[in-house]
């Protein structure tokens, strides 16, 4: 029963995404938004306490109500809509299923620096298909982060993260690093409502 709970949230998007299949194609471009972490990972821990986890998942959440409110809103998913723990593989497995035309997979990073800040966008190097597109819409949003939060630049790098490797063949595929969580005064950003309704606009602007 445990294991069943466990995957609810997983199963949830796989019923909706059964309900689109056999639809005819919208024109809107489809996201899956990647949540990182979720259940017993709480991914990092911020210096004030907050949880990596749940700073993603408001974020998420606020794009998701964002869009919704948009006269022609995108389609798009969330791996979790919950505090749900989902397999790195089951979340790119989403976003073939879905056919997705963009992976953004949201994050928040920590250092033993206490100074190390700013915003930073992983792509897959060797991503035969997508690279340009990758890449370019990390740099999109990430300058648009930059300017709107003012947070510093730490530019688009390359990692062979899971969720970029095994989305290389099917879609374009980022992973954002929206702050440090052990620098104080970015963590103490992520704890306002309106902080993070400004970041989720920012990225929802952009994709």
């Amino acid at each position: 029963m445990k294991k069943v709970l466990k995957n609810v949230s997983f199963v949830i998007l796989l019923l909706k995404m059964c309900i689109i299949i056999g639809q005819e194609t919208t024109a809107q471009k489809r996201i899956v938004i990647d949540v990182g972490h979720g259940g017993k990972d709480a991914g990092a821990i911020g210096i004030n306490g907050i949880q990596e986890k749940d700073v993603v998942l408001s974020i998420a959440n606020e794009i998701l109500r964002l869009n919704n409110n948009l006269e022609k809103p995108l389609d798009i998913y969330l791996t979790r809509y919950s505090d749900t723990l989902i397999s790195l593989s089951n979340r790119t497995k989403l976003a073939k299923a879905l056919k997705a035309d963009l992976f953004v997979s949201l994050h928040c990073n920590h250092s033993d620096n206490p100074d190390a800040k700013g915003i930073e966008v992983y792509a897959l190097r060797k991503q035969e298909r997508f690279s340009k597109e990758s890449v370019f819409a990390g740099y999109k949003i990430e300058r648009a982060l930059c300017k709107t939060i003012g947070y510093e630049s730490r530019g688009v790098k390359f990692a062979n993260f899971q969720v970029l490797r095994e989305t290389t063949e099917y879609c374009p595929a980022i992973l954002m690093e929206l702050g440090f969580l052990s620098n104080i005064d970015e963590a103490q950003y992520l704890m306002r409502k309106e902080n993070v309704l400004a970041i989720a606009l920012s990225i929802l602007k952009k994709l």
